[in-house]
Formats: structure tokens, sequence, C-alpha cells
């Protein structure tokens, strides 16, 4: 039984719809205690940048006359939620993060957007993003910047940056973000909640900006963020219910398979605490070590990963993504105001491919080992030439998934991210840190972020002094983040997103209690 003396605005997704649906609380009793949270938190954060305030307290009105009248009611009846900024909501901007699309009005709700209304969700409002989706901060030109609820002074990750900083601090229990190379699960770690990217395809995208036209060798999909496991497994039924195919002919007719089922001792997964690409923190390394013990004490069989290599991996994945030249996005940038950051983004990808060449030399020969690669992969390649990046992706998750299969392994273990959260403004340096969760976007498998632990005081940076810009800035980032939150990055074989949230189900049910577990960030 509902104890009012209960915060509302700390219970689950899950507590609520069930406490809606047996009459222990109204919807407009929910909704209202969301909106004071909200509007008590958002100054601080801005987070929230469409605010839907008096549409939510009408629909949750209609949810109270319909359970009143005994009329069947969704799974997530009276449950507050938000959205990114980039989902169409009918009647509200979908900008993306540009001026030039302020005045780009919704006609309809996007089909995931729509799922959740129909299921009976209550939308608070739309939550902030970087400029075209593409950074790990979010700040924009249109709508400012979002700070992360641990600390005001760094980012909350990006892209859905604005949805993770919101639901840390209570102002919303579930929120829906989309994901091409990390954008749920990064917000995710940097702001002590969980998230889920499910397989490629498995989610409509139909009503969502377009960052990367064209470009279906790495899929984007959406994906919910909460502060409980189980509400990312609420969210899920109703998002991968079925008939997607009827709005969407690019999405299989896949079962949803719920991680009840799913039996941890008869499970056998495998860790790494660093890809070779970029040396993660101290605690990140920790955490993902930390996690690995705690599942095999429970049963899971657990072992090292020494599977393909993951640096090849992410040339692979940059290449792609950067295929056209950036010419996708910098067309979508015209007539837009630029940041700082999206100049740095797409200003190299106007240079002469000789520029280039000789800027990577020169960067190498200055001992800027990441700018240097980073040029180095910054080209346009043909039409063959990204026809043999599409074979040499397919090729590698061949050889991945065998090794996988070669071994046994249902799930794997990594970092979500090298660093923990950063000091704003410090993401221009630090693009190999997206390779944690990119390689496996490009890999098109189901990867979550679950959130249980904080730094601790003894773990400082031990990164040596290096005149290399990203290793500076990381060291730079490294510095003052006792007590923030890390999480760990939970990666499950195609289809298999019950297994990778049945781990991170059993790894929330260890922690939670614990005094490290990133309960309530201190707003």
């Amino acid at each position: 039984m509902f104890s009012r003396q209960v915060d509302v605005t700390s219970m689950s997704a899950t507590e609520i719809a069930a406490s809606v649906r047996a009459r222990e609380l109204s919807a407009s009793e929910v909704a209202s205690a969301f909106l004071r949270r909200l509007e008590s938190v958002n100054g601080r954060l801005n987070a929230v940048v469409v605010p839907l305030f008096a549409s939510a307290r009408a629909e949750a009105a209609a949810i109270d006359e319909m359970i009143a009248a005994g009329a069947p009611v969704g799974p997530l009846a009276g449950v507050p939620v938000t959205v990114k900024e980039s989902f169409d909501v009918r009647g509200t901007p979908t900008t993306a993060g540009l001026t030039a699309r302020k005045d780009h009005i919704a006609a309809a709700d996007a089909v995931m957007v729509g799922r959740l209304r129909q299921a009976g969700a209550v939308l608070l409002g739309k939550t902030n993003v970087p400029p075209l989706l593409l950074s790990t901060e979010t700040d924009n030109p249109l709508y400012g910047r979002t700070n992360n609820p641990w600390d005001l002074e760094r980012a909350p990750g990006g892209s859905s940056g604005g949805e993770a900083a919101i639901i840390a601090a209570r102002g919303s229990p579930l929120g829906l973000g989309s994901d091409l190379g990390g954008s749920v699960r990064i917000p995710a770690h940097a702001c002590g909640i969980h998230a889920l990217r499910p397989t490629s395809g498995r989610l409509s995208m139909i009503g969502h900006f377009d960052c990367l036209p064209g470009n279906e060798a790495i899929l984007a999909q959406p994906g919910p963020l909460a502060r409980s496991v189980a509400d990312l497994s609420l969210a899920m039924s109703v998002l991968a219910g079925p008939d997607q195919s009827l709005r969407d002919p690019a999405v299989p007719p896949v079962p949803w398979n719920h991680p009840s089922g799913v039996d941890l001792s008869r499970l056998r997964i495998a860790f790494y605490t660093d890809n070779g690409v970029f040396r993660p923190s101290p605690a990140v390394r920790r955490a993902v070590q930390q996690a690995a013990d705690a599942l095999a004490e429970t049963g899971v069989q657990v072992e090292e990963w020494h599977g393909p290599n993951l640096e090849e991996a992410w040339d692979i994945c940059v290449r792609v993504l950067v295929a056209d030249g950036m010419r996708g996005p910098r067309q979508a940038l015209k007539g837009s105001k630029l940041d700082r950051h999206t100049r740095s983004l797409i200003g190299p990808a106007t240079l002469p491919r000789g520029v280039l060449a000789a800027g990577a030399l020169l960067s190498a020969a200055l001992g800027q080992r990441h700018v240097s690669q980073g040029l180095r992969r910054l080209r346009r390649a043909s039409a063959r030439d990204f026809f043999q990046l599409v074979r040499r992706r397919n090729e590698f998750r061949d050889r991945f998934c065998a090794e996988l299969d070669a071994r046994r392994i249902e799930a794997l273990l990594c970092p979500a991210d090298a660093l923990v959260a950063i000091p704003h403004g410090t993401s221009q340096y630090l693009g190999d840190t997206l390779s944690y969760t990119a390689v496996y976007s490009m890999l098109g498998m189901p990867a979550g972020v679950v959130s249980f632990s904080r730094v601790r005081e003894d773990e400082r940076s031990d990164r040596l002094r290096s005149f290399d810009l990203a290793e500076r800035a990381a060291k730079q980032a490294e510095q003052g983040t006792a007590g923030l939150p890390v999480g760990v990055q939970v990666v499950a074989c195609h289809w298999r997103e019950d297994v990778a949230l049945a781990l991170m189900s059993a790894l929330e049910h260890r922690y939670r209690d614990t005094s490290e577990y990133p309960r309530d960030p201190p707003l």
C-alpha cells in the first residue's frame, strides 16, 4: 500500500503506474508533484527546454477520468515522462538545437512518442540537446547549456544530456532519448541513472531528427532512460510492442523478451577495462572489475575478454560516420548560429585531403596522437570507398560475433566512457572516448548502462604528463571528480536486450542500498 509520506518524485515509473491503477494516487497528484519538482530544479539545470505543463495537467486529468469510469488504461497510465527535443511532439518545435529550425513545428507525434501516449504516459516536456545531436556535451545557441545535477560546472553528457539531467534530479521518472554513438549511455553514466540502446532496427525512428541523413551503415535508436532498471524494461515492453512494422516497414517483427525469463546462473560473460583506444580513469576501470566480480559471486560465469581488435572497430566506425566529408551535417547547419564546439567538429572536414594528410603528419610529429589519427580518418569517401568500409564493418562484425559464439559468451561488461562527467567545454579533444559506446552501435548490438557506484576519494588521475591535447584534457577532467557517478556498460548479443537488462538489474539490486550508489544528486 502506498504511503503518502513518501515523496512521489522518489518513486519509480513502475511504482507510479501500479499506484495510479490501484487508485492509491491520482494521475493529477503525480503530475503536480513532478511539475513542482521540475520547476524547482530546472532553473539550475536548463534540462527541460520545451515545457508542456498545461497539457500535462490535462492529460493527467483525462487518465483520472478513465480510471474513475472503469475504462482500461495502459501500462504507463499516469506516469510522467520527458522526451528528447529531437523527437517530434505534435505542436512543438523539433530543432535539434539549430537556430534555423526554431520555427519548425511538428505536425504529428513521432512513432515512439505516440506509443508512450497510447500507454497512458503524461508528457511533461522536451529536453535539451547539442546541435545536430553530435556532442557529448549538451549546449546550443538556441536553448543554452544544460548542467549536470551532480556538479553544475560539468556536462550531463550528450546528446540526451537534458533527458539524463532531469531524470537524475527527480524532475521526471522516465525519459525517451536516442542513441547513435552513445547518446543515451554516456548521459546515463555521467548523471548516475540507467539507460538502454536497443539492437539496431528494434525501434522505429520515424519522427526523429536525422543528423546523418542517408547513412544506414550505423543506425540510431530510440532508448529509454530511468532511475530504475525495471523501468527500462517497462518502457521497452511499450516501445517494442507488436505491430511496429505496420507504421515502419524497416522494423523487423522480432518479439520482445522480458528479462525475468533470463537465468543468470546459465550465463557466460566476458569483461574488459581498456579497449586500447583511450585509457579509462581509475574509477571507471575499478567499476567494471567490481561488476564482473559481483556477477561471478551470483553464479554467472565470467572471464576476461581477448577478442577482436577494438581499435580496428573504432577506425571503421569513425570512417563510416564521416564518409560524406560531413556534408550532410554542414547542409543541416546552413543558416544556424554555430557554437565553438560545432565549428571545431565541422571545420576540419572542409579542408582539402592534402591539407588533412599534412596536418596528420605534423600532429603526429608534435606528439598529438589522437588529433593525428582523427585527421587521418576525416576524409570524404567515394561510393567505392564507402562500399569497402561497409564490407570492413560486416567482416569485423562477423569475426566479433563468431568469437562470442565460439567462447559461448552471451554478454560483455566494459566501460561506458573513458571518463566520468567532464567539465563544460572540454569535449573538443575527447572524441576517442566515444569508442567505448560507438563501436557497439556500429555492430548493431544492444547495450545498456547501469550506474551503481561513485568515484572514491583515493581514485585520483594516474595519467602521465603528456603533450597530447587529448591526454591533457582527460587529466584536467579527472581533477575533482570524487563523488561523481560511475556507470558500467553491458552489451548483449543481437536481439537479446533481455540478457543485458537482467545483468543490469542484478547489479542494481546488489548495490542500490550501499553508500556509493548514486541515489540523489546534491541539488
